[in-house]
């Protein structure tokens, strides 16, 4: 349709075009022959008009003999086809060739009279009022004497001249009715030239909008439509190749979906049920003439509904903890729920993904209990490298950067389970009474062991640009302790620090003598402990903010082991810190020579 419209259009542009052309042409031709034709015969009549001046001027320089005049005008106008008129200087007519002059009005008023009395040649067209035709006037004055005494007039009609003329606008319309006749034939079959490969194209291009992206386009036009159907082509197999690819990762992560361990259900923007995985359905016992129904119909809980409405009004995410009873059994889920945005910033639905923490809450509950606490810890790193393992097998080995992370953070993982596993090691021994009692203390000194734990952690330090001053304010000092656990102590104080104070900041240690006591502070500029958190720190498991604390590579335990050590060392360790000021831990040992 669009491509008969713009043939017709073209055609008839091309037509408009030819009729413009041809009018404009053929209209200054005829101009051009009719001022041709009139200049010309006008040069002839006032030529003879000249020549009648010549032979009567001396008749007029005298008293006028009207009769004689008017008998010599008559003949010398039998011999040419020309009418001829004498007037005298008062516009009387003396002689005609061809009426009475006694009959005639005054010609005084007539324009090409009255400007050849004045002394110039004039022509006129006009329509004479005794024939009824259309004649040209030209008139020249009769001089005698350098003295104006009348005027020769000589009238021809222009039937001729019209006639020609209406020959010529025959011959231009025939010529322009044919040149239209071929004007349209060409601009047709041009028209069909250029709107043909546009229909080509414009089909094609429809077929591939209804979704078939096999469809190409050959055309041969050797013009801007050819690169037009390549560009076309070019887009269509980007677009096939971009559809292709997003059929196969929505199919991968269908796969991932379908075997993830957390539940995963999408509702639309009512709160009903529209998808959810397998395991959705397992845990719930979702069936598929379920889905439609409304979430409270479907899981049966009114905290999920009234969340999901709060993040369908508020258009942002949030994790809840949801405690609800599935088949007679308590089961706790961490839900995440996130607004779907449709291509228009509207909601759509609320994507909700059920992360079972039924256990990890039992856990919780019982972290008083040290083996409970430990396998919390331990099961947080084994599920994330199980995790990440399960993904790489499910496909995403076949993507080098996802594969490179997912392999990271197994490594990650894998590296802070062995630290968690070494400090309940440390623990387990520690907690053995055999073990304490097989510890000898001694006196150590204190400068060395500081030195080393430095020593030790300084690829730590430097490498976030920190600076660790180590002073002691006198020199010599030991105390009463065990060398190794010592050391252990100071790297878990040092590595602390570490941990929590940004780059560029500055770590002090310090050791100093009081009366009966050896005082070791490690003091940074870190973030800070809340107050609130400070009568826990040294509690087994506890952190401030856990998720800072894993993302720092933290298990939890070495504040609680150090404190641990330094009271089977017989001394006691102190905490002071203010929230983005710093920490500053004191360690109290006693001094070698109070040894009982």
């Amino acid at each position: 349709m669009f491509a008969r419209n713009l043939r017709n259009r073209l055609v008839m542009l091309f037509l408009l075009i030819v009729l413009f052309t041809l009018t404009a042409l053929g209209s200054y031709i005829l101009w051009f022959f009719y001022q041709h034709n009139i200049a010309s015969l006008n040069a002839a009549m006032l030529s003879q008009g000249k020549i009648i001046e010549e032979l009567i001027y001396r008749d007029m320089s005298g008293p006028i003999q009207k009769a004689q005049i008017d008998e010599k005008i008559k003949e010398l106008t039998s011999r040419i086809d020309l009418r001829v008129t004498i007037i005298d200087a008062g516009g009387t007519v003396i002689a005609d060739s061809e009426q009475n002059p006694a009959l005639m009005e005054n010609h005084g008023d007539r324009p090409e009279i009255a400007a050849a009395l004045s002394g110039g040649n004039s022509y006129n067209i006009r329509t004479s009022a005794t024939q009824e035709k259309s004649l040209l006037y030209v008139s020249t004055p009769i001089f005698y004497q350098n003295q104006i005494t009348g005027v020769v007039r000589v009238a021809m009609p222009l039937d001729h001249i019209d006639a020609g003329y209406r020959k010529i606008l025959s011959v231009l319309l025939a010529a322009a009715l044919l040149t239209s006749a071929v004007a349209i034939i060409f601009s047709l079959a041009f028209a069909y030239r250029y709107t043909r490969p546009l229909e080509q194209i414009i089909h094609t291009a429809n077929t591939i909008a209804s979704g078939d992206l096999s469809k190409r386009v050959f055309i041969k036009t050797g013009d801007e439509l050819e690169i037009l159907a390549h560009s076309i082509n070019n887009l269509t197999s980007s677009l096939e190749d971009k559809v292709n690819d997003m059929i196969a990762q929505n199919h991968k992560l269908e796969l991932i979906l379908q075997n993830m361990g957390d539940a995963v259900i999408l509702l639309d923007r009512f709160g009903k049920v529209t998808t959810a995985n397998k395991t959705a359905m397992v845990i719930f016992g979702i069936t598929d003439q379920m889905l439609g129904q409304h979430n409270i119909q479907v899981i049966g809980n009114s905290l999920l509904n009234k969340a999901i409405q709060t993040t369908l009004q508020e258009n942002k995410s949030r994790i809840i903890d949801l405690k609800t009873n599935i088949h007679a059994k308590k089961r706790v889920f961490q839900v995440f729920l996130a607004p779907i945005t449709g291509s228009e910033n509207d909601i759509g639905g609320v994507l909700s993904v059920f992360h079972d923490i039924t256990t990890l809450q039992e856990i919780h509950d019982r972290q008083a209990d040290f083996v409970t606490n430990a396998s919390h810890e331990l099961a947080t790193p084994l599920t994330a490298i199980k995790g990440f393992a399960e993904t790489l097998l499910d496909g995403a080995l076949e993507q080098p950067e996802l594969s490179e992370k997912f392999i990271r953070i197994i490594h990650d993982e894998a590296d802070r389970m062995h630290r968690l596993i070494n400090d309940l090691l440390k623990l387990a021994r520690l907690s053995a009474q055999e073990y304490r009692e097989q510890i000898h203390l001694e006196a150590v000194a204190i400068l060395p062991v500081l030195t080393a734990a430095k020593q030790d952690l300084s690829p730590r330090w430097q490498q976030k640009n920190q600076t660790v001053i180590l002073k002691c304010k006198q020199e010599g000092l030991t105390a009463l302790a065990h060398p190794d656990w010592l050391k252990q102590v100071i790297v878990n104080l040092l590595e602390n620090s570490i941990k929590y104070t940004p780059e560029a900041g500055k770590i002090q240690l310090t050791c100093w003598q009081t009366d009966s006591q050896i005082k070791i502070a490690v003091q940074d500029s870190g973030i800070g402990i809340p107050a609130k958190d400070l009568p826990l720190i040294f509690d087994r498991f506890y952190r401030v903010d856990k998720a800072r604390t894993r993302t720092a590579g933290g298990t939890g335990l070495g504040l609680a082991i150090a404190k641990f050590i330094v009271e089977m060392l017989g001394g006691h360790i102190e905490v002071e810190s203010k929230v983005d000021v710093g920490t500053v831990f004191t360690i109290s040992l006693p001094l070698s020579e109070n040894r009982p």
